[in-house]
């Protein structure tokens, strides 16, 4: 589905009106500061940041937040393992699924899965915490 210009619109008004830039800007300059005093490049780290924001306003996709955490989450206490599709599956969700269904479903997540730990890598390397 795409938005009309009026819903962007909407969305840019509210993210006014609830000090989005304020705090982003606040954010940065303390992650700036941080990799600064950590030694990481200032300019990758702004970069990083300034994709994640623009990625956020185009998608503001609570449900891609929560699993990219249940990926970190794997991937801080576990590592890279060899079942973390079957363990990221919706088990009653995958139930109910066509045998079509569900290799769509699985190609889906695991493409999720790829880009969640490509992230993870990136904030990883530049020292971010997510």
């Amino acid at each position: 589905m795409e938005k009309s210009l009026k819903q962007y619109c909407r969305e840019a008004k509210k993210r006014l009106k609830q000090g989005f830039w304020q705090k982003y800007q606040t954010d940065l300059s303390g992650k700036l500061d941080k990799a600064q005093k950590d030694g990481y490049s200032v300019s990758k780290v702004k970069e990083y940041y300034n994709l994640q924001v623009s990625g956020s306003i185009k998608n503001s996709d609570v449900e891609s937040q929560e699993f990219y955490l249940k990926v970190k989450k794997i991937l801080d206490e576990e590592g890279e393992i060899s079942n973390v599709i079957s363990r990221l599956t919706e088990r009653e969700y995958y139930k109910t699924l066509s045998y079509e269904e569900q290799q769509r479903y699985n190609l889906d997540l695991s493409e999720r899965y790829l880009k969640a730990v490509e992230r993870y890598n990136k904030e990883k390397a530049l020292g971010v915490n997510a």
